[in-house]
Formats: structure tokens, sequence, C-alpha cells
């Protein structure tokens, strides 16, 4: 079976599973973007769908069939539709290329656009480990900042959190931090935000240090985000610290 014509059945499969919003209403977590659609099956089907889908064409594809498969499903409207097609590609991490950090931008800069989730799902499945592999690809993420697209931005933070975790790429993810803080759209304030704490968790200090010489003019919620892993009591303390002043 060709790429196009698995992706085709996975879409059809995935609708009959559709159920009704109930308690699980995927476009709660969504406000404001009203050409994202649902099927409310949540994280775990599609991704045993993936891997069932892999399993049965593991032999036949590589990774630019994993890649025709999920061009097919990302201009779909459907979250759950565009996140299989990203978590297919994921199960062909180790044959990744440098090459395909172009691809990945486009989807995320495309005129069907993305959302946060999806957003996050390219950055963390795909780019991160990307980013793991070929470290030098790393000036290229930062130069995102300055992208018109909101996704692409949102990226140059979200594409760096592994790395910050592990104590990888922290003058990278410091700099992107700081030519983002004021980007006006609060999507970005929390990835910042989400960059910076896992930073912190590697170097604590130097999070305090950076948060004490420019918090004043950092957005609150990128200040609140990084300050979730610190003690209580200094969280407090940077919290006042980092107060913008009055006027």
């Amino acid at each position: 079976m060709t790429a196009a014509a698995a992706a085709t059945a996975a879409r059809r499969h995935l609708k009959t599973l559709a159920r009704p919003a109930g308690e699980f209403d995927a476009s709660r977590y969504f406000r404001g973007t009203d050409d994202l659609g649902f099927y409310n099956v949540g994280t775990i089907v599609v991704r045993q769908l993936a891997a069932d889908l892999v399993r049965e064409h593991r032999e036949r594809w590589t990774v630019i069939d994993a890649m025709a498969f999920a061009d097919c499903l990302l201009p779909d409207p459907v979250l759950e539709v565009k996140g299989l097609g990203v978590e297919v590609v994921a199960r062909f991490r180790r044959d990744f290329v440098p090459s395909l950090l172009r691809r990945w931008k486009a989807w995320l800069a495309n005129d069907w656009s993305t959302n946060w989730a999806t957003t996050d799902a390219i950055c963390g499945m795909l780019i991160g480990p990307l980013l793991q592999q070929y470290p030098e690809l790393v000036d290229a993420v930062r130069g995102w900042v300055s992208h018109r697209n909101l996704w692409v931005r949102r990226a140059a933070a979200v594409s760096l959190v592994g790395a910050a975790r592990r104590g990888d790429a922290l003058d990278a993810a410091y700099d992107v931090a700081a030519r983002l803080h004021h980007d006006p759209h609060d999507l970005i304030h929390k990835a910042v935000g989400w960059l910076l704490r896992e930073a912190g968790k590697t170097d604590m200090p130097r999070l305090e240090r950076y948060l004490r010489q420019h918090g004043r003019t950092i957005p609150r919620t990128t200040v609140r985000y990084a300050l979730e892993k610190f003690p209580e009591p200094k969280r407090r303390q940077l919290l006042q610290a980092t107060r913008p002043p009055q006027t």
C-alpha cells in the first residue's frame, strides 16, 4: 500500500472512532481556533494507531514514505489526523537526516497553519530528536525567532526544550528567550517560560541570574512559568524582584 493510500485509509478509520465531546472535549483547550476539528479520541488511540501502521509497513517504508504519509494528513483540519501524521514520522527517528528540518519548518509555516498542540508535537517528537543527533542545526532553529509565522516562532523555543532539559544548548536557549520576550502573543510567552524552566532544571543559579537581570522587562506569564521549579520561598522572592516598576 502506498503512503497516500495508507493515509486515506487511516483518516477514514479515525473518523469511525469519533465520539461526542462529553467529558473529554478537546476544543476546550483551543479557544479561538475556530478552524480546528476534533474527533475526541484521545492521544492513546492515535499513538496506538500510529504504532500499528508502522508495524504493518516498516519493512517497506522508509522515513521518506512516512513523510509522504504525514504530508497527506497535516493539512487536515482535524487535530487527531494531524497528530497521527506526526506520530508515524516520529517512529522513524533513527533515519532522520538534516534536510528534514526544512520540511518540518514548512509544515509549521504553511497556509493551512497548525495549532499549539501540533506545533509542540512536531517540536518534541521530530525537531528535538533531530537536534540531538545534529546539534549543528541549533543555529538554524535559533533563527526562527524573527519569522512572521506564530508557530514557527513558538517552535524556535519549544524545539530547544529537550536540549535545555539535558543541559545542552543553554546559550542558544537563553538567546532565543531574550529575543522572544517582546513578542506580543501569549503562546510565545508560555513557550519561552517553559524553555527557561527546563533550562533551570540543570542550572538553576544561571536562571536566577538571568531573571534578576532581565525579569522586569519579561512578560509575567513567562516569569511565572520559568519559576515553577524553584522552592516556594525563592519563587516568591523572585516574583517580587522581577516585578515591573510602578508607573
